[in-house]
């Protein structure tokens, strides 16, 4: 059925707006707005009603009366008032209701919303009543619409070009800064606020700290007298340290802190440091100036961390902070033996740990939190030098996710080899750290 037929027998059973009649041609001609469309569609409809009145058919009157009601087209209804004919425009269009013609309306509204934010990109996202997309896909079924687009779609197209011109930021449908949400029916508007990332490196200069926020054993963060009240087990994270200049800086609600892997409580990370990303949730600014972040946050943490390379990042990063998981470390810790050792004893732990395999169960000290399951961790090189007669400094390189501290003890026969079990000697890690993460074989 040609363009025309089809338009007049839309519009003989509802009246429709330009931009709601121009919808339904929408992939058909590209670079025109479905306002132009529609006019253009009404226009050839009323020239194609003149011609026919002019030879004397009553059809072209029908017609003409048809774009002049249903179209509200000025030309249609200047034509039917000089022959003398009433045309009585239907003000109303049947799908979208007139709300077309209130898109400036909306425009203001999401303007005066967007005052406290700073941001560069944005998203319009539509939301419509159930009843009118229903509405709408029964009209599309009745008149055999196949070369049209949503309403959804034109709503979110052409709000989202207006904001665009008047406040000079641009559209981003993959990764937008915030996506506004409008219902154009009901009048209201909010907010998505996309989370703000900031990438660097952390080096944790001193023990008892953790990574993220602990929450008391007893209270479960709601206060008790063994915490003091603070609903903490650790009054410090590096989490806090780390996000708390950060979230007042940028205005946020709340921060999360996504490192590739964690040490435990009571070792240092220390060498470049381990790569995060500090997720800042419903900020409302985002042009920081990260060097004088990065100043005050490690001016702020005394000594306790330090930060470097603050860079802006997005959330892909988080995804491969966690694959980063598994990349190779450096660990360094002081042993202590049950006995004196000799030289000879400890040439034979670097050389069994060198180049091995490492099957460890789950340690009985995670056994709450993680799966109990053996894994296989492969050790690259170990190095091992005497500190006193009973003592003694080991460096391991390998796969992440080994961990030192059973690797030394043995945990009950749950890691093996371990360091106890070479020499069938006691051994008890004092001190550990992390001296290095290692990507593609190289420090980052």
């Amino acid at each position: 059925m040609e363009i025309l037929l089809r338009s007049a027998l839309m519009l003989t059973e509802h009246p429709l707006c330009n931009p709601c009649l121009g919808r339904q041609f929408a992939l058909l001609g590209y670079g025109t707005e479905n306002e132009n469309r529609g006019d253009a569609i009404k226009l050839l409809l009323t020239m194609k009603g003149h011609q026919t009145m002019i030879s004397e058919d009553n059809d072209g009157v029908a017609l003409l009366k048809i774009v002049a009601s249903n179209g509200s087209y000025d030309l249609a209804i200047g034509l039917l008032t000089r022959l003398g004919e009433n045309a009585d425009p239907e003000n109303s269009c049947f799908l979208c209701e007139g709300k077309f013609k209130e898109i400036d309306k909306v425009t203001e509204k999401i303007l005066r919303k967007l005052k406290n934010y700073e941001f560069k990109t944005f998203l319009i996202g539509v939301e419509l009543p159930l009843k009118i997309a229903e509405q709408e896909d029964e009209f599309k079924a009745r008149f055999s619409v196949t070369h049209g687009e949503s309403m959804k779609s034109q709503f979110s197209r052409d709000i989202g070009k207006r904001v665009s011109q008047l406040i000079d930021k641009k559209v981003d449908y993959k990764n937008p800064d915030l996506v506004i949400l409008i219902n154009p029916f009901t009048n209201k508007t909010r907010l998505q606020i996309n989370p703000l990332y900031i990438a660097g490196r952390y080096r944790k200069l001193v023990r008892g700290i953790p990574q993220s926020r602990w929450l008391c054993g007893d209270c479960i963060g709601e206060g008790c007298e063994k915490c003091n009240w603070t609903g903490k087990k650790y009054q410090e994270s590096i989490e806090g340290l780390i996000g708390n200049p950060m979230l007042e800086v940028a205005e946020g609600k709340e921060i999360t802190l996504h490192g590739s892997g964690r040490e435990d409580v009571d070792a240092r990370m220390l060498g470049s440091g381990r790569p995060f990303v500090l997720e800042i949730k419903e900020p409302r600014r985002r042009i920081l100036d990260l060097q004088k972040l990065e100043q005050t946050i490690n001016k702020r943490a005394k000594g306790k961390i330090e930060i470097h390379k603050l860079c802006f990042t997005n959330k892909n990063m988080v995804r491969r902070l966690k694959k980063m998981e598994s990349a190779e470390k450096v660990y360094r810790t002081v042993i202590e033996f049950g006995c004196e050792i000799s030289d000879g004893e400890l040439e034979r732990v670097e050389k069994a740990l060198s180049n091995s395999t490492i099957y460890q169960q789950t340690p009985n000290r995670v056994l709450h939190r993680r799966a109990d399951l053996t894994r296989e961790k492969h050790i690259y090189k170990a190095k091992i030098k005497r500190l006193a007669p009973n003592r003694a400094e080991m460096q391991i390189h390998c796969q992440g996710g080994l961990y030192i501290k059973e690797l030394v003890t043995g945990d009950e026969g749950r890691t093996k080899p371990s360091v106890k079990d070479i020499l069938d000697i006691e051994a008890m890690p004092l001190h550990l750290d992390v001296l290095s993460v290692v990507i593609g074989k190289e420090e980052k």
